[in-house]
């Protein structure tokens, strides 16, 4: 009987390691209980921070590029590309971790370096680009995003406004004739967990302003600002604009997802399927047997669509069990079974100081693959997990 073969599609672990990191320890664990276990491994994500490492370790290359960044200072930005396919992360040129200083600027933030990012694909060839939108310092509705492509946003003295959200309630109209001519050939995906309206209770200032730093005066006027770009788009580009404004996604990355929708003609699809179907994880599954993913918290927002649900559902689909691994846990045993999950295994179990965990997380990861190994997978003697 052949060894089982076990396929290893987490995600990251947020503020600790990397997914290809989880994917390397867990992988060491697993061998040290079962020498010689077949194993593969194969980093996932969920269109935010991490898309472009998980599609590059999945057969895509990395193009270094320098753009601006949140607030307009340079930032060495990373993209993937395959063929004609390029993957752009918003997170790479726009996201948090970039403020200089790590100081929140809710109200001058900008999308502008996603844009210069997507210039760039184009240039090397790219006619499909897929925004992995997530991570995002900045509330401007994609303005920024538009702008870098060729858009023009100005005041009512015809002067091209500031860079931020905050900027746009002065916003007197919108020009999109200067957009790229390349982009009409080209097909624009928006890859994300967020199923947020542009505006509203759980619109893009509302919900997620206060994430990036936003208090409650900052976010009246980040939602004002949103409402006049709304009211300037309607005028310019057609009612069309308000039926935009409501799909969920239009809120991801600060109303990103509504200047894609509206100036690209972009589509939604889950961040995950997008991640999962470009490193060929169906593929990968027909020769498993068992499959490991997680995240740093599987919590209720796994349960709306986090890369380990896409995992489990994918490989529900070719009956493989999956079990989930992660560094908090918070879902009930009922939880995680109906989410398609065998079992969940936490690093607060093994180690319940919340800064131990994290610092400890590699050796951590690699006791947790041993346990696993132990108590899913058969020795030489046994049968397999799966007979194929």
């Amino acid at each position: 009987m052949p060894a089982p073969h076990v396929l290893l599609a987490p995600d990251k672990f947020k503020g600790s390691l990397g997914a290809a990191e989880v994917v390397r320890h867990l992988a060491a664990g697993l061998r040290r209980a079962r020498p010689g276990l077949s194993v593969t491994g194969l980093p996932v994500a969920d269109g935010g921070e991490g898309t472009v490492d998980a599609l590059v370790h999945g057969g895509f290359g990395r193009r270094v590029v320098t753009v601006g960044g949140p607030t307009g200072r340079a930032v060495r930005a990373c993209y993937a590309q395959r063929g004609s396919t390029a993957v752009v992360e918003l997170a790479q040129s726009s996201g948090l971790g970039l403020l200089p200083g790590h100081i929140p600027a809710p109200l001058t933030a900008s999308s502008r370096g996603a844009g210069e990012v997507v210039r760039k694909a184009l240039d090397t060839g790219a006619r499909t680009v897929v925004l992995g939108l997530g991570g995002s310092a900045c509330t401007d509705g994609g303005a920024g995003l538009l702008g870098a492509l060729g858009a023009r946003f100005t005041d009512a003295d015809g002067q091209a406004i500031p860079d931020g959200g905050a900027a746009l309630r002065g916003l007197a109209d919108v020009d999109l004739s200067g957009l790229d001519p390349r982009l009409a050939a080209t097909e624009f995906v928006l890859a994300t967990d967020v199923d947020a309206p542009l505006s509203g209770p759980g619109g893009a200032a509302a919900m997620y302003g206060p994430q990036k730093g936003a208090g409650p005066k900052d976010v009246a006027v980040l939602e004002a600002g949103l409402a006049r770009l709304f009211e300037v788009l309607t005028r310019t580009a057609g009612p069309r604009v308000a039926r935009l404004a409501v799909l969920p996604g239009a809120g991801a990355a600060g109303g990103t997802g509504f200047g894609a929708l509206v100036g690209l003609g972009a589509r939604c699809r889950p961040g995950v399927d997008v991640v999962l179907d470009a490193v060929r994880i169906d593929r990968e599954l027909r020769a498993a047997n068992l499959v490991v993913t997680g995240e740093g918290s599987l919590d209720r927002q796994t349960l709306q669509g986090k890369a380990p649900l896409g995992v489990a559902r994918r490989a529900g689909l070719h009956g493989v069990p999956v079990i989930a691994v992660c560094g908090r846990l918070s879902l009930t045993r009922d939880q995680l079974a109906a989410a398609g999950f065998r079992a969940g295994y936490t690093l607060a179990g093994l180690e319940p100081d919340p800064e131990r965990s994290i610092a400890a997380a590699a050796p951590l990861l690699r006791a947790m693959g041993r346990l696993i190994a132990n108590e899913h997978l058969p020795d030489a003697a046994s049968p397999a997990v799966r007979a194929r």
